[in-house]
């Protein structure tokens, strides 16, 4: 299906919750959808089952956006570099590090938001942005992952479920290599589950330094119809006890 040129994207009211077709998103800027609709979990709920995310500045209304191409990481393909192991190896040697799932939720989002990005000035990541994933948290639906050293948090990411798929929205390191620690446990985990892929959404080198492709946006909307009709429980998220020696060998 080719991509047609809209030059403006679509206008949406709170209600009801509806997106057009995702290959009447604009092509420039690449994959920006519609404006308005709403943050409530019905709202996002519904968007992220068609591959569709908000990204917009606090000032600004709801951006909705599906890009074409889109970035995802297969867990098949996810890469542990020596280097990496090595570090993570250090880390187990030290009573203090530690990795948990869906403990401290709203502090992952506010790091996130907190952190300074290349290119980027301020933060998408509004108070209203916090509320309403808290509230998909509260569901079950919204997760973190958790990295800790000496009881304080060195880094981590959150994301959201649907079925067996995941689909990640941010991360952020205080220490070196902790978010990729975050990630490659994560997807360590999503495998042993069931999932098949994690979205990572916009490419980037540090994405693809762990093993994630750009594939086209109808490859990826067939791959979240497969994984999103998969069932699995919307509850909150514990971490396998033995997920060091399951990824580490």
């Amino acid at each position: 299906m080719t991509q047609h040129n809209i030059t403006m994207p679509f206008w949406l009211d709170p209600q009801p919750v509806f997106f057009p077709p995702t290959h009447l998103a604009m092509i420039e800027p690449d994959g920006l959808l519609a404006v308005g609709g709403d943050l409530t979990p019905e709202w996002l709920l519904h968007a992220y089952s068609k591959g569709i995310f908000p990204w917009f500045n606090p000032e600004e209304p709801i951006l909705w956006w599906t890009p074409n191409p889109r970035s995802v990481l297969f867990l098949d393909d996810v890469k542990l570099r020596k280097s990496l192991k090595k570090r993570l190896r250090q880390l187990l040697k030290n009573p203090g590090f530690s990795v948990k799932f869906d403990c401290n939720f709203k502090e992952v989002m506010s790091q996130c938001a907190q952190m300074p990005r290349h290119g980027q000035d301020g933060t998408w990541i509004s108070n209203a942005m916090i509320k309403a994933y808290e509230k998909l948290h509260q569901a079950g639906h919204a997760h973190s992952v958790e990295v800790y050293l000496d009881d304080q948090l060195i880094g981590g990411l959150y994301g959201v479920a649907i079925g067996k798929m995941f689909y990640g929205e941010s991360m952020f390191a205080k220490q070196t290599d902790a978010s990729k620690i975050a990630l490659i446990v994560l997807a360590n985990q999503l495998k042993e589950w069931g999932f098949r892929a994690i979205d990572t959404q916009v490419e980037t080198a540090h994405l693809n330094s762990l093993g994630a492709q750009c594939i086209s946006r109808l490859a990826f909307e067939g791959l979240i119809a497969q994984q999103t009709a998969k069932p699995f429980p919307a509850k909150k998220w514990h971490l396998d006890s033995q997920w060091h020696q399951k990824l580490l060998g």
